[in-house]
């Protein structure tokens, strides 16, 4: 089979091979995909990167990419042998094994690969298992949102986009997002935002207690950064609101605002797809699917590349201008 590899880690340009590899073979647990779609996400650029660089690589050669869709061909001890010809969207854990998705076959646990309805494309479905599943967990997890006024700080990135959309169809009152420039508006407001402010501007934060209709307001914020932006959510939250903090800046510590939330009652949860509970995972997928197969949710999707082009891919991401999502097409399925 096709797929692309890295022995080291560096530039995209430096260590990315497409090469040959033997197809491999599913494990007890595990289901094999024939790949269809693969997507990158910010992650998969910090692994290849070098971000850690201390840390070694878990095997001697690694296929990049986390995310994708694709068709169960083969199953291993324990998999219903029903699920074969399935189609999936699926995440994988890759301390398991050295097999992303940027290959013609991938291998994935099978409870982290889920029905694809009919009425999804792969493309639909490789958008979506990292981005959507973190925002759902970073809004469904606590207080009931009808009703709330929400942040999504980053509203047009790759989970700020679903989180925007999960939050109006939880019947939030008011949506707001945060993006850094007009490009990113234009994808929040497609996301359904009620209202979008550029987080740079220097009186963000009365904007934001505009939208929600008076100062200290903000019952639920999912945060991409939360290095930078504790003080602002610290300032806007409303007594008993939550903050899930999926992300920061990687050369930053966040410190927590205790005399800003401390008075506030407030709950700081951390979302990290890999630790989340199975199920709080299922969860997700189970609302996701439900969704997908009544059309309700949106993809935003920036540039698709033919394997052969994964470094461009990976390139155009790490560029930081695109937005939206970036995939790369496998196998026409």
């Amino acid at each position: 089979m096709k797929a692309v590899i890295y022995d080291r880690r560096g530039p995209a340009r430096e260590v990315l091979r497409l090469v040959d590899r033997p197809v491999p073979e599913p494990g007890p647990g595990e289901v094999r995909i024939k790949v269809a779609v693969s997507a990158l996400n910010p992650s998969d650029l910090k692994a290849r990167s070098g971000l850690n660089a201390s840390a070694p690589l878990l095997f001697p050669l690694a296929t990049p990419h986390r995310d994708g869709a694709g068709v169960i061909d083969k199953v291993g001890s324990g998999v219903e042998a029903s699920r074969i010809g399935e189609r999936v969207w699926f995440n994988q854990i890759l301390k398991q094994h050295p097999f992303g998705s940027a290959a013609e076959y991938t291998l994935a646990s099978a409870h982290l690969a889920w029905r694809l309805p009919e009425a999804a494309s792969f493309a639909d479905g490789a958008c979506l298992p990292i981005p959507g599943v973190t925002a759902h967990a970073a809004l469904m997890r606590d207080k009931p949102l009808a009703g709330r006024n929400v942040l999504i700080q980053g509203g047009a990135g790759g989970v700020g986009f679903y989180a925007v959309q999960l939050a109006r169809l939880a019947g939030a009152r008011t949506v707001i997002a945060t993006v850094s420039r007009d490009a990113q508006a234009v994808v929040a407001r497609e996301a359904g935002a009620h209202a979008v402010v550029n987080y740079r501007d220097a009186d963000a934060r009365q904007q934001i207690e505009a939208a929600a209709g008076e100062p200290n307001a903000i019952h639920h914020i999912v945060e991409v950064n939360l290095a930078v932006n504790a003080a602002l959510d610290a300032a806007v939250l409303a007594e008993g609101g939550v903050i899930a903090a999926y992300a920061s800046d990687a050369d930053q510590q966040p410190r927590v605002p205790f005399r800003g939330l401390n008075p506030k009652d407030a709950i700081v949860r951390f979302v990290g797809m890999s630790a989340m509970a199975e199920t709080d995972r299922r969860r997700a997928a189970a609302d996701i699917i439900r969704l997908l197969e009544e059309h309700r949710l949106k993809h935003h999707i920036a540039a698709r590349f033919p394997l052969e082009q994964t470094i461009e891919a990976h390139e155009l991401l790490e560029g930081g201008k695109v937005v939206g999502k970036v995939l790369v097409d496998v196998a026409a399925i």
